[in-house]
C-alpha cells in the first residue's frame, strides 16, 4: 500500500469524481456498502452531529468524512474515535494542514479507549477511510464510534488529553495539573478501593471511592449513592496500581465512561496550588475546602 502521503496525493486527486455517498437522515450515524461504490472513487460524507456510529460494510476504495463544527469557530477541536472490537477492513487518518495523513484506527490498532485527534481553530476537521487490499471482504466490517469537543484549554499538551502516544502514561508537571483542573471533564477527590485489569480490552479500571465531586461537565459520580463509589478507566500499559490515602482524579468523559488523565495525591495538587495562587499563577480557582 502507497505511503500516507502518496494515499493523501491520490484520494485529492480522485475527488473530481467523486461519489456522494448517503447517509441517515438524522446526519449523526452513516451506515453503507463499499459493494455499491464505484470503483476508485472517494465516496463524500457530512454529518452535522457531535456523536454518531459509521459502520462501513465490506470496505472498498475509500471515503472522506467531515465533521460537524469543520472550519468554524475560534477554538480548537477535538474527536475521538472508538473502534468496534470486530474493526477490520480499513484505516481510518485524520487530515492534516497540507494534505498530511495521521493514522488513527486500523486493523488490530485499538487501544484502550480509541483514539483522539486534536485540529486547530478553523482547520478543517475531516477523516479520510481508506479500505484495506483483502481477497475476500466479505466478513469485513470497519465501524467506531465518533465523537467532537470544543478544546476549552489548547495550550495543554497533546498528553494531558489523551491524545498522544503517551496517553496517561506518565506523571502530570504542575503547570498541567493545575491546567487540567481547570480543563478536565471531571474533578474529583477520592481513594482507590481497587484495580481491575482486562487484557482483552487492553484497560485498566480503577475503583474510586468518592468523597467530594469538586467539577463535572457530565454526570458521572455521584457521591451517596452506590457507597459513592465509580469507575474511571486507563490504558492497560499504564500499569495503574491501588495505593493508600486522598487522590484528586481528573480526566475526560468519553463515550459515557470516565477516562484518566492526572491523578496527584491530594497533598500534592494542593501544595502546587497554594504556590500558584500566591504568586497569581493559577489559571482559574478550584475550590479544595
Amino acid at each position: 500500500m502507497p505511503p500516507p502521503a502518496l494515499l493523501c496525493a491520490l484520494c485529492w486527486g480522485l475527488l473530481a469524481t467523486a461519489t456522494h455517498a448517503g447517509y441517515s437522515g438524522d446526519g449523526c450515524s452513516w451506515s453503507g456498502s463499499g459493494l455499491t461504490q464505484e470503483p476508485g472513487s472517494v465516496g463524500q460524507l457530512s454529518l452535522a452531529c457531535s456523536e454518531g456510529v459509521i459502520q462501513w460494510l465490506y470496505p472498498a476504495g475509500a471515503l472522506r468524512l467531515t465533521l460537524a463544527g469543520s472550519g468554524s469557530g475560534t477554538r480548537s477541536g477535538i474527536a475521538c474515535l472508538r473502534p468496534a472490537r470486530s474493526f477490520a477492513g480499513a484505516q481510518v487518518f485524520a487530515e492534516r494542514a497540507g494534505g498530511a495523513l495521521e493514522l488513527l484506527l486500523a486493523e488490530g490498532l485499538g487501544p484502550a479507549g480509541g483514539r483522539c485527534v486534536r485540529w486547530g481553530p478553523r482547520e478543517r476537521r475531516a477523516l479520510f477511510l481508506q479500505a484495506t487490499p483483502h481477497p475476500d471482504i466479505s466478513r469485513r466490517v470497519a465501524s467506531f464510534r465518533f465523537e467532537t469537543h470544543e478544546d476549552r484549554y489548547p495550550e495543554l499538551p497533546p498528553q494531558a488529553h489523551g491524545l498522544g502516544a503517551d496517553g496517561v502514561c506518565r506523571p502530570c508537571s504542575d503547570a498541567e495539573l493545575l491546567l487540567t483542573a481547570c480543563a478536565s471533564d471531571f474533578v474529583i477527590n477520592g481513594t482507590i478501593r481497587g484495580v481491575a485489569h482486562n487484557t482483552e480490552l487492553r484497560e485498566s479500571v480503577i475503583t474510586v471511592a468518592a468523597a467530594r465531586v469538586l467539577r463535572q461537565t457530565r454526570p458521572l459520580f455521584r457521591v451517596g449513592e452506590s457507597g459513592g463509589q465509580a469507575s474511571i478507566h486507563a490504558p492497560l500499559r499504564c500499569g495503574v496500581r491501588p495505593g493508600p490515602g486522598a487522590f484528586l482524579f481528573m480526566g475526560w468523559s468519553r463515550f459515557g465512561e470516565a477516562w484518566l488523565g492526572c491523578a496527584p495525591r491530594f497533598q500534592e495538587f494542593s501544595r502546587a496550588y497554594a504556590a500558584a495562587h500566591a504568586d497569581h499563577l493559577h489559571p482559574c480557582e478550584v475550590a479544595l475546602d
